[in-house]
């Protein structure tokens, strides 16, 4: 189940995010917002597992 919110953003970033909804990288502004998101919260997760191994 997804969780309904408002986010403000930048003018700018939200021509890029709209940018990419016109070619089709993302399927709509949510899309864009979630898969953004998740990805830097899985390069985060790997960047903490990197700092174990060292």
């Amino acid at each position: 189940m997804k969780d309904r919110i408002t986010v403000s953003i930048d003018k700018d970033l939200l021509s890029w995010v709209d940018s990419r909804i016109r070619t089709r990288e993302f399927a709509n502004r949510s899309h864009a917002f979630e898969l953004l998101v998740s990805t830097e919260m899985k390069r985060e997760r790997e960047s903490w597992s990197d700092e174990g191994t060292h």
